[in-house]
């Protein structure tokens, strides 16, 4: 409290206890999952591609593996990316995180655990995700460059292996958000004894006033 208390006005934190509107880290997250999901879902689509190619062809549609590889390789790629910011916006909104300390999730788990968990979670998934886009790598230019198929099935594998920590990884944000509120405004308000709605209203009025004394 102490601390928040400090930051606020350093940093101008508006109601959900950050210095803009929506939360970063969530946003981003949506993209780590969608990229990944994407990458090792077309690499197994063009792994299956010989059983697969009487169906495209009977549905006239002109795709070959390379095009199936082309894209999980470079979804691979942005999936490393974007994940290191995913994990930096999340570690900075963890620390103006506010959380209520009387409270447990579904997992048995309080405000802080719930978020060192999901720290490290959050490091442990970069580099499992950057070691994958390596192997990626290494499949695509040296190893297998001149075969048909172009990615190692325990690499897969160890894709779908992955989908279970991201799955666990997730639980642990939601909790985060739904049970503890962690910069949700609505929660935030209510916990300082504030009607979400009466505020909600006066940030609408003050806005219009700002715009030109509509009010």
């Amino acid at each position: 409290m102490i601390a928040t208390d400090i930051l606020t006005p350093l940093l101008g934190l508006g109601a959900n206890g950050l210095p803009y509107g929506l939360p970063i880290h969530p946003n981003l997250v949506h993209l780590t999952l969608g990229l990944f999901i994407a990458a090792i879902a077309f690499d197994i689509v063009a792994a299956l591609y010989p059983l697969e190619k009487p169906i495209f062809k009977f549905l006239a549609i002109p795709v070959t593996s390379s095009n199936f590889y082309d894209v999980g390789w470079f979804n691979m790629v942005a999936a490393a990316v974007i994940t290191f910011f995913t994990v930096a916006a999340g570690f900075y909104e963890i620390l103006l995180a506010e959380p209520p300390m009387d409270m447990t999730s579904p997992w048995g788990l309080g405000a802080m655990d719930t978020m060192i968990w999901h720290g490290v979670g959050g490091v442990l998934l970069l580099g499992l995700i950057v070691a994958m886009t390596i192997w990626r790598g290494f499949q695509r230019y040296v190893w297998r460059e001149d075969r048909a198929r172009q990615v190692q099935w325990s690499y897969l594998l160890a894709g779908l292996g992955i989908f279970v920590l991201m799955f666990a990884h997730g639980t642990l944000g939601a909790h985060l958000a739904a049970d503890f509120g962690v910069h949700i405004t609505a929660d935030r308000l209510i916990r300082a004894g504030l009607n979400p709605n009466g505020q909600l209203n006066l940030l609408i009025k003050t806005g219009l006033i700002e715009m030109g004394g509509l009010l």
